[in-house]
């Protein structure tokens, strides 16, 4: 089975939609959703001799900025929304 892939022209509309000034990031992983930055666009060849363009991030110590937020992995589908489960009724200092 194959899956559709994102050309650049697909990304190009995506994001000319958003403010040109933005950072752009990288989502990666979906069982362990982390955020990076990106620092290099790739033009390449894929083993076919197919024309391709890797997104990459940095070298830097610092280019994976931590966890992904939440909403974006639900918007992602790579986790549900999550719920706090409910209160229980505190106990008093007596004990009940």
């Amino acid at each position: 089975m194959t899956h559709p892939e994102l050309t650049v022209g697909d990304l190009l509309d995506c994001l000319s939609a958003c403010d040109r000034d933005v950072p752009v990031r990288l989502a990666m992983n979906p069982f362990f959703p982390m955020a990076h930055r990106l620092a290099q666009v790739v033009p390449s060849v894929d083993e076919t001799g197919r024309p391709v363009v890797y997104l990459a991030e940095g070298r830097d110590a610092d280019t994976q900025l931590g966890h992904l937020p939440p909403e974006v992995a639900v918007a992602l589908t790579w986790q549900g929304p999550v719920q706090a489960p409910p209160r229980r009724p505190r106990r008093t200092a007596n004990g009940q």
